[in-house]
C-alpha cells in the first residue's frame, strides 16, 4: 500500500476574499436557489468530476446568514486576498522547509456539486518542495496551498441539496504529502504532526471540522483513491486499512471474472415488474405498491461475486448500490442476496429464465420509483460492472462513520483549472518572508521537550495532549497553579471518557470552566477519582461546578465517615478475610472505592481500609 495526505486546515482569520468573519451561524436571513453547470477549464476539456455532478441535474438552496455578503452569494467580485491568511500560509511553508513562489497567482478550480455558488473554488499555490519529519522519517510536503472553503451542506432532498453559507471563503491550508506513507498507522502519526505544526502557528480554527484530511491510497496493481473529508483524526488508520482490504477484495473479483473469460455486459435492462408483484416487503414490494416498477440487468459471469469473499465485509455489491445511489437511486438489490427483501429462490429462477441467464450469471434489481428515475442508475451499475473487469476504477470516496467509504465521483483532474482574473497576482518579497522568519512559533518537537523538562511528565503522554491538540491549554492550566499530573489526567483520562458519552456536551468544557474544576478538586470539595461524574455532570447541563458535585452525589465525607465505612466493611466481611488473608484487600477496595463514590482520594481510601484491618480481632481457634 501507498498512501498520501492532503490536511485541509481553517484558519482564524476572517475569509479569503471579503471581510466578513469566520464563523458559523445559525441565523438564516435568506434563502438562494441555483442550478450549476460545468464549463470547460484552462485546456477546454470538461473535466470528468464536474461533468458527472453537472448531469445529476440538482437545484442547490443557499442559506445566507447575518454575516453573508454578497461576495458569499457571487453577486460581487473577490476583494484582495486576505494579507493575514497568507502570512499564515507562508509561516507553516518556512515550518515545513519549503520553497515559496516568488508571486502567488489565484486559480479557479470548477467544483458543480454545489458546495460553491460560483461553481469553482479559488485556490492559490504558495510554496513547494517541502518535508515534515516523523519519528525520524522523513516525508514530503510537494505543495502548499491556500483556498476557500466551501459552503456547509444542510439539507438533501431528492433533487435539492441545501448549503449554508456561513463556511464559504473560510481560508483554508492545504498541505499534500507525497505518496510515501506505508500504513494506516504512518498516515495518522503524520497528520498528527502536520496538525501540531498548524496549531503552532496560533492562527487556526479548533473544533469538529475545522481540520480535515484527504486520504489517498492505492495498492499494487490497484488504483489510486480519494478518500475525502475525514474529520475524525483516530479513525484515520482504519480508513487506509479498510480501503486497503476493499482494493485485495476487488483485485480478486477481477481475477475471477478474467478467469471465467467474462465479457463487459451489453443486455438491455428488462421491466420485471409483473415477476416481482407478489414482492410485499423491502424496496421492491415498496416501489411496486406505489405505482413503480422494478428493473432488472442481466449480468453474465458475475454469480457469487456480488457477495463478501470469506473473512472480508467488502463486496462488489456493495460497490453497484453505491454507483446506483450516486447516480440518484438508493433501491437495489441483487442474486447473490437471494433470499432476502422478499425475493426467494423460486422468484429468482423465475427472473433467471426472463433475463436468459445461467448460473454463473447474476442480476441486479432495481426500484424505480417514479417510473423512469432508474435510467442513469442502471447506466452507472453497467458502467462500474464493466470497470470490476478492467480493475480498480480511480474515484473519490466519502467517509462513513466505520472506517469503511462509499462511492461520490470520479476523480478529479487537471482540466478543472484555469486563471482566477478577478485577483490580482500578489508578489512575495524577501523582506515579507524575512520578517516572517524572525517569528517563528516553537517547533511541537522542542515545545515537547521543554515541557517534559519542566513538568517531569513522560514524553508519550505529552504528545499525546500535543496531538489532540490540548497543549496551550495544559500549559495554561498549569500556570494557574496546578499541578500538572491532575492536569494531563483530566485532559487525556476524564475528558475524553465524557466526551464518548455525551458528545454534544463537549463545547461547555472551556478553560475557565476547567479551572474552576480543577480549583474545586485541589481544595478538596471532591477527589480525583469524582472528576468522571462531576465533568458528566456539566456536560449534562449543570450550570456550575458546585451544582455538578451535587448532582454527582459527591458531597464530602468526613474523616470518621470514612473509617467507619472502612470498619463496616471488615465486619461484614471477616469470613472472606480470614479465608484469603492479604488477598481479601484488594476486592474490599473496589468495594469501599463504590461505597466513597470519589468523595475521598483513593490514597485516602486504602488507609483507612489498612487502619480496619490491623485494628480486627484475631480469628480465634485452630491449630
Amino acid at each position: 500500500m501507498k498512501a498520501g495526505l492532503e490536511v485541509h486546515q481553517q484558519l482564524a482569520t476572517n475569509k479569503l476574499f471579503c471581510a466578513c468573519p469566520s464563523e458559523l451561524s445559525e441565523s438564516v436571513t435568506a434563502v438562494v436557489r441555483r442550478r450549476l453547470r460545468a464549463t470547460g477549464g484552462e485546456s477546454h476539456q470538461i473535466d470528468p468530476a464536474a461533468a458527472f455532478q453537472a448531469a445529476r441535474g440538482l437545484t442547490y438552496a443557499y442559506e445566507a446568514v447575518t454575516t453573508s455578503c454578497l461576495v458569499d452569494l457571487d453577486e460581487e467580485p473577490p476583494h484582495p486576498l486576505n494579507e493575514d491568511a497568507l502570512n499564515v500560509a507562508l509561516t507553516m511553508a518556512l515550518l515545513l522547509h519549503a520553497r515559496p513562489l516568488d508571486e502567488v497567482e489565484v486559480m479557479r478550480k470548477i467544483v458543480v456539486d454545489g458546495s460553491n455558488t460560483a461553481g469553482f473554488q479559488r485556490t492559490a499555490l504558495v510554496a513547494v518542495d517541502g518535508f515534515v519529519e516523523v519519528a525520524g522519517r522523513r516525508y514530503s510536503t510537494p505543495t502548499i496551498c491556500l483556498e476557500e472553503d466551501a459552503a456547509r451542506k444542510v439539507g438533501e432532498e431528492q433533487d435539492e441539496l441545501g448549503y449554508r453559507l456561513d463556511r464559504l471563503g473560510i481560508p483554508l491550508i492545504e498541505i499534500a504529502t507525497g505518496p510515501e506513507i506505508r500504513s494506516g498507522a504512518e498516515a495518522r502519526e503524520v497528520a498528527e504532526e502536520l496538525g501540531a505544526l498548524l496549531r503552532a502557528t496560533g492562527k487556526v480554527r479548533r473544533g469538529i471540522g475545522s481540520i480535515r484530511e484527504d486520504l489517498n491510497v492505492s495498492t499494487e496493481g490497484g488504483a489510486r483513491v480519494e478518500i475525502k473529508g475525514v474529520q475524525e483524526l483516530r479513525l484515520l488508520h482504519r480508513y487506509a486499512e479498510i480501503e486497503e482490504e476493499r482494493q485485495k477484495v476487488l483485485l480478486g473479483v477481477q481475477g475471477t471474472l478474467r478467469d471465467r473469460k467474462v465479457l463487459p455486459p451489453e443486455g438491455l435492462p428488462m421491466d420485471v415488474s409483473d415477476a416481482l408483484r407478489p414482492v410485499a416487503s423491502g424496496p421492491m414490494g415498496e416501489a411496486l405498491a406505489r405505482d413503480g416498477r422494478v428493473i432488472a440487468l442481466g449480468l453474465p459471469g458475475f454469480s457469487g461475486l456480488l457477495r463478501s469473499p470469506p473473512g472480508s465485509g467488502e463486496r462488489l455489491g456493495r460497490e453497484l448500490a453505491d454507483s446506483a445511489r450516486a447516480a440518484g437511486l438508493r433501491g437495489l438489490f441483487h442474486s447473490d442476496e437471494v433470499p432476502a427483501q422478499g425475493v426467494d429462490a423460486s422468484c429468482a429462477s423465475t427472473l433467471r429464465a426472463r433475463l436468459g441467464l445461467g448460473p454463473e450469471d447474476a442480476f441486479v434489481l432495481f426500484a424505480e420509483r417514479p417510473v423512469g428515475s432508474a435510467e442513469r442508475a442502471v447506466a452507472a451499475v453497467r458502467r462500474r460492472a464493466r470497470q470490476a473487469i478492467e480493475g480498480i476504477p480511480s474515484e473519490t470516496r466519502d467517509p462513513l462513520p466505520d472506517g469503511r467509504s462509499r462511492y461520490s465521483r470520479p476523480l478529479p483532474g487537471r482540466d478543472r483549472m484555469y486563471p482566477e482574473t478577478d485577483v490580482p497576482p500578489i508578489p512575495v518579497t524577501a523582506e515579507r518572508l524575512d520578517r516572517l522568519r524572525a517569528s517563528l512559533p516553537q517547533r511541537p518537537e522542542l515545545v515537547r521537550a521543554r515541557i517534559v523538562r519542566e513538568t517531569g511528565l513522560g514524553g508519550e503522554l505529552v504528545r499525546q495532549m500535543q496531538r489532540s491538540g490540548d497543549l496551550e491549554l495544559f500549559e495554561t492550566l498549569v500556570g494557574q497553579g496546578h499541578s500538572a499530573g491532575s492536569v494531563s489526567r483530566l485532559l487525556t483520562q476524564d475528558l475524553p471518557a465524557v466526551r464518548e458519552q455525551v458528545p454534544s456536551g463537549s463545547e461547555r468544557f472551556s478553560g475557565s470552566l476547567l479551572d474552576s474544576v480543577l480549583t474545586e478538586l485541589d481544595r478538596g470539595a471532591f477527589s480525583k477519582e469524582g472528576l468522571p461524574p462531576v465533568l458528566l455532570a456539566l456536560s449534562r447541563g449543570a450550570v456550575s461546578v458546585e451544582e455538578a458535585i451535587q448532582r454527582a452525589g459527591l458531597a464530602q465525607m468526613s474523616t470518621t465517615e470514612l473509617r467507619e465505612a472502612a470498619n463496616r466493611l471488615v465486619s461484614e466481611n471477616r469470613a472472606m478475610i480470614d479465608e484469603r488473608g492479604p488477598a481479601a484487600f484488594s476486592p474490599l477496595m473496589g468495594d469501599l472505592m463504590r461505597a466513597v463514590r470519589g468523595r475521598r482520594d483513593g490514597k485516602e481510601v486504602a488507609e483507612a481500609l489498612r487502619a480496619a484491618l490491623s485494628d480486627r480481632p484475631a480469628p480465634t481457634g485452630g491449630a
